[in-house]
């Protein structure tokens, strides 16, 4: 009997819980509760991402999951404050995160 896995970098794994995490984190933060799966481990991707530059440029390094998490929530929050002070980008952000919650809803 063979069995067939599907290799996933641990690494891969471990961004992917951080997203969720801080993009969780920064719903919570900003409107009392989460986006939906989907769209917080994007949010928390992107924020990841700008959250690790605003680190960078305020002189702050570390290393580590809390690390990751808080510096991943920062720029998460960041992007929800900046969505929410541009009115394109509001919309954008509510097709995005209706779509995902559409199809979270739908999967079985």
């Amino acid at each position: 009997m063979h069995f067939i896995f599907l290799s996933v970098p641990r690494s891969l794994l471990a961004w992917l819980l951080v997203g969720l995490i801080a993009g969780w984190l920064a719903g919570t933060v900003s409107r009392g509760r989460g986006f939906g799966c989907i769209a917080d481990i994007f949010l928390g991707l992107v924020g990841a991402v700008l959250g690790g530059w605003i680190f960078t440029k305020l002189g702050i390094f570390g290393g580590g999951i809390l690390y990751s998490i808080a510096a991943a929530t920062i720029g998460a929050v960041v992007l929800v404050v900046i969505g929410a002070c541009s009115p394109g980008a509001i919309d954008f952000i509510g097709k995005l995160l209706s779509a995902s919650a559409w199809r979270e809803s739908h999967l079985i």
